[in-house]
């Protein structure tokens, strides 16, 4: 073991220096031979026919190579965009997806709806072209909030649809929850709104379709979080080409938080195109296409009722949601409501009854899908919102409430009544370090010096849980995934001992290139400047799923340890050989193989090099050092903690001041605890973004986006945020051999629930998110 760059080590992550110094190859960096440009013409409605569309004078615009439409695609036989998870409604009938051609062919279903490339030499000369075409639209009345598209009169958005529905879904016990309500001492009644976000990563969306005629062969360079599920949906379900005919390259990544895992149709179009036009077509999102055109996230509405006995036990918990899928469904936009949100809703509690339905309606809205968290951050909502508000109305300390309700340490598995099975974790543990950490029992000194400035003060918990590395494969298959959740791993040695690992995880920002390597170092004892990650290229790395829901390191990682394993048994073999001993006497410690009991021993890089020099070698292994492996989970892992956030309000501006915040994680065995603090940091700041600042709005009588810009979609920045207090507790993972959870969404899960609970502590009343000043001050001064 190599302490200094092996496991639980804070190695400074090794990809960070290309990145600072500005060597970095992003999607826009890379530019083609004979390249063009393309542009996007997008509809400027929510909801209207096209009529016709006219390209006669803008075909002879300057520089203008082609201008393609949806029937062009039609006409080439190109299928359209994909969901790739099935949903079964309450009668067992599947959910409803309307056809979704990447270019509109006969009408568009929302602001920002693209209709057709434009492909021409310069960027400019393709923005200029586009002016010139002429499209008559025929305006059709349009709905934008999910509660509205599902009221009976509401305007129809696809003929083949009755009732915007696409899916009412359940999962639980209604007769138990709702007997539970029936009789509880109390009951606990709210609506919740989960605000619509939009994603916003460093790098908007981009795409390079570059096509080689000598091979029939397509290159379609992608901000892509899983190249290689790119691929299989544009080749199995799009028809753009041959599985073996298409390679997939998703290079540097400048960040991604669940939008860049879909198929858009800006990708299937690019990798058509070059080929129909035998150019390479570049286009990047600028950051107004970006609001218009990335997947947004969240957007519930939600009644949720919580049953209390006299002492505070949760009797039964029921909720129905009603979720905007936007106008069609995106890649995982079925499972994100469903069952990665009413799974969830058991939280770290014991509740003995629980049931979830949920209505997913189509708006004239851009497609809803999974954004960092995806269900997690809006089923913690509900349930911490829910427990919070229950403590006030029956005097109960919301610290104590909590308590009296976990699952205790000695009851794992538990199996929850909402399919879900927890395999560990220590929930009073973080409570108590949480508590201790934010002095909590000081707490009501300090709101009373406040008071004397005639300031609120506010403290607010979160007892979270997610479920990370969605897993085994046969378990989603039969809920509905389209693929399996597998992942894969090549570990390669070089003859001098360096290593190449190729994974089918995919880093845009996770700090894969430490992390991986660590595990590397640490198991095989090569220094860590030896090891390279390879990622992100079909043409490259085995077959594998990608990176999104906290995957990577539970799914991804133990990929790399099954390898290492393959690796570390033929060097058995090699050293046994040539040590002159049995298999079974060669011990094996940090890349070290030694005879038991003696001083005889090789390294890794010795047997490495004997591997490709086998002048001295076994007969019945084979030469050479490559192992691959393909890992498919046991289970979920279910990473946790408790976050409380402390608060204090101007009443007179509405302004809210984060003054503390204490995060503390069970993510199981640590690879790397600076990067695990920086992912929490990240997270954190999205999930504040979320409770105090961002809002995506759609005029509900223009159908047009009023929060298009930075101008209006507020961020959270720098000032905005506290100095955030991360600490963790372990409770290993059970199921996957590096006892890992996952990390990279707890801040996002956690956050809203721990500031909207300190916020309306403060204020006394409850209020939706985001809390803006100007609501908190409508609150504090009873408006």
């Amino acid at each position: 073991m190599t302490t200094e760059t092996g496991i639980g080590a804070s190695v400074r992550r090794k990809e960070d220096k290309r990145f600072i110094i500005g060597k970095g190859r992003y999607l826009d960096d890379i530019t083609k031979p004979g390249q063009t440009y393309g542009y996007f013409i997008r509809s400027p409605y929510a909801h209207a026919k096209i009529n016709s569309i006219d390209t006669s004078e803008a075909l002879k615009a300057p520089g203008i190579v082609d201008i393609l439409t949806g029937p062009d695609m039609e006409a080439d036989g190109i299928g359209p965009i994909i969901c790739g998870w099935g949903i079964t409604s309450k009668d067992g009938t599947p959910h409803k997806a309307p056809a979704h051609p990447a270019l509109a062919v006969s009408h568009v279903k929302y602001v920002g709806h693209q209709v057709a490339l434009v492909v021409a030499e310069t960027l400019q000369q393709a923005r200029d072209a586009a002016e010139l075409v002429e499209i008559d639209y025929e305006e059709l009345p349009h709905v934008i909030e999910v509660g509205d598209a599902l009221a009976s009169d509401a305007p129809q958005i696809h003929d083949d649809i009755p009732g915007n529905l696409s899916f009412d879904w359940e999962i639980g016990d209604r007769a138990a929850a709702e007997q539970a309500i029936a009789s509880a001492h109390h009951v606990t009644r709210m609506d919740l709104r989960n605000n619509r976000l939009i994603p916003n990563a460093m790098e908007p969306r981009a795409a390079l379709g570059e096509y080689d005629a000598g091979t029939d062969e397509i290159t379609l360079y992608t901000t892509s979080q899983n190249p290689h599920v790119h691929r299989l949906v544009l080749s199995a379900f799009n028809a753009v080409a041959p599985e073996h005919k298409l390679r997939v390259i998703a290079p540097d990544v400048g960040g991604g938080f669940g939008s860049k895992i879909f198929i858009y149709s800006e990708e299937t179009v690019c990798a058509w195109a070059t080929k129909k036009l035998d150019r390479p077509i570049k286009w990047t999102a600028d950051r107004s296409e970006s609001f218009l055109s990335d997947a947004h996230g969240r957007d519930h509405e939600t009644h949720a009722e919580m049953a209390f006995d006299a002492d505070g036990k949760i009797l039964g918990f029921k909720v129905s949601t009603k979720a905007n899928v936007g106008c069609y469904l995106s890649t995982f936009a079925s499972a994100v409501p469903t069952y990665l949100y009413g799974t969830l809703l058991n939280g770290q509690y014991t509740m003995p009854a629980i049931y979830c339905e949920v209505q997913a309606g189509f708006t004239n809205t851009a497609p809803v899908d999974a954004y960092r968290g995806a269900g997690r951050p809006e089923a913690t909502y509900v349930v911490e919102r829910m427990i919070e508000i229950g403590a006030r109305e029956m005097g109960i300390d919301p610290g104590e409430i909590r308590k009296r309700n976990f699952i205790p340490p000695d009851a794992y598995p538990y199996e929850t009544p909402v399919i879900m099975a927890y395999d560990s974790g220590n929930y009073a543990l973080a409570m108590d370090k949480a508590q201790a950490a934010i002095d909590y029992s000081s707490f009501e000194a300090r709101k009373a010096e406040s008071a004397q400035r005639g300031k609120l003060r506010g403290i607010g918990y979160s007892a979270f849980i997610e479920a990370c590395g969605i897993a085994p494969s046969a378990a989603v298959g039969s809920l509905g995934a389209g693929v399996g959740l597998w992942e894969s791993a090549q570990v390669r040695f070089n003859p001098t001992g360096s290593v190449t690992v190729f994974t089918g995880s995919h880093s845009h920002g996770q700090g894969h290139e430490t992390t991986f390597a660590q595990i590397v170092s640490d198991q095989l004892g090569v220094p860590i400047d030896q090891v390279e990650i390879s990622h992100g290229d079909t043409g490259k790395v085995p077959f594998g799923m990608g990176t999104y829901g906290s995957r990577s390191l539970a799914v991804g990682g133990s990929a790399i340890m099954k390898a290492i394993d393959k690796v570390v048994e033929k060097s058995k073999k090699i050293a046994a050989h040539t040590l002159e001993a049995s298999v079974e006497d060669i011990e094996h410690s940090g890349g070290v193989f030694s005879v038991a009991g003696t001083d005889k021993k090789m390294t890794m890089a010795e047997i490495a090099f004997s591997a490709y020099v086998p002048h001295n070698y076994p007969a019945d292994v084979e030469p050479g050092m490559d192992e691959t492996a393909f890992y498919d989970p046991l289970n979920f892992t279910f990473p946790a903690g408790t976050h409380i956030a402390e608060v204090e309000i101007d009443p007179e501006t509405g302004t809210t001041e984060i003054l503390d915040w204490v995060a503390v994680d069970d993510f199981g065995n640590v690879i790397n605890p600076m990067i695990v603090e920086g992912q929490v940091h990240g997270g954190l700041a999205q999930g504040i973004g979320q409770a105090l600042l961002e809002n995506c709005v759609y005029d509900k009588e223009s159908g047009q986006l009023l929060t298009g810009s930075y101008m209006d979609y507020c961020m959270p920045r720098a000032d905005d945020l506290p100095t955030f207090r991360v600490e963790t507790i372990n409770t290993p993972c059970t199921t996957n051999p590096l006892g890992v959870k996952g990390c990279g969404e707890a801040g996002a899960i956690s956050a809203p629930a721990a500031l909207m609970n300190a916020i309306t502590n403060a204020l006394g009343k409850e209020i939706d998110m985001p809390a803006t000043p100007e609501k908190v001050w409508r609150a504090a001064q009873g408006l």
